[in-house]
């Protein structure tokens, strides 16, 4: 399963990038303005730093906005695919954007029907929201076992990103349900390389080595 990494912090994706481990990068508007700056400044930032996809969000709502905004990031970087959130609108726009060669996600996704529909549509990514689907009582892991699952069956070539990472645990549910990759926050990623067996089995070895030099 390929790791994404779900930020547009540049000290956060230097980091990840460091352990050998980093396939792409997943921004949205949020998350850029949090860093204090624009997409296009960021983006070009951030291919500098990592030569994967990044994903780039538009802010239209309609077909025609999303298409020309679309094209104005994919004109960004190469490395650029454009985020469209689901609907009908995003459908009209993920035509005609990946009939120009741009790679689309569709985020915001929440059924096997609604990743259906954007994988027929053109689709290069579906970015099912594993930990909000949890938030309202459903089981967010099952969703994208489903997606998985039906792309399998067709032969789409469209890769389900697992998005909304709350915990190791959905990163472990979405590789065992055969995603092909899971966006992660720097948090959690930190929590999966710990364990108390681990930092235990640490503690003793320095502790036996210390004892030896005596």
């Amino acid at each position: 399963m390929k790791i994404f990494i779900d930020t547009a912090n540049l000290d956060m994706i230097s980091e990840i990038n460091s352990w050998g481990i980093l396939d792409g990068v997943t921004t949205n508007p949020s998350l850029i303005a949090k860093e204090g700056t624009d997409t296009k400044t960021r983006v070009n930032e951030i291919a500098r730093i990592v030569d994967v996809p990044i994903s780039a969000e538009v802010m239209a709502v309609d077909a025609e906005g999303m298409v020309k905004e679309g094209r104005e990031l994919a004109s960004i970087h190469p490395n650029v695919n454009v985020k469209l959130p689901m609907g009908i609108e995003a459908l009209k726009a993920t035509k005609v954007l990946s009939s120009e060669g741009i790679d689309v996600n569709v985020t915001l996704i929440f059924s096997a029907q609604q990743a259906l529909l954007a994988a027929k549509a053109g689709a290069r990514y579906v970015s099912p929201f594993v930990g909000r689907l949890d938030d309202i009582g459903m089981y967010g892991s099952e969703v994208i076992r489903q997606i998985t699952e039906v792309f399998y069956n067709y032969g789409f070539d469209t890769e389900v990103i697992a998005a909304s990472i709350r915990g190791p645990i959905h990163v472990l549910e979405a590789a065992s349900a055969g995603c092909d990759i899971a966006t992660i926050p720097y948090n959690v990623l930190q929590q999966m390389v710990s364990h108390p067996k681990t930092d235990e089995g640490i503690r003793n070895f320095i502790k036996d080595y210390e004892k030896s030099k005596k």
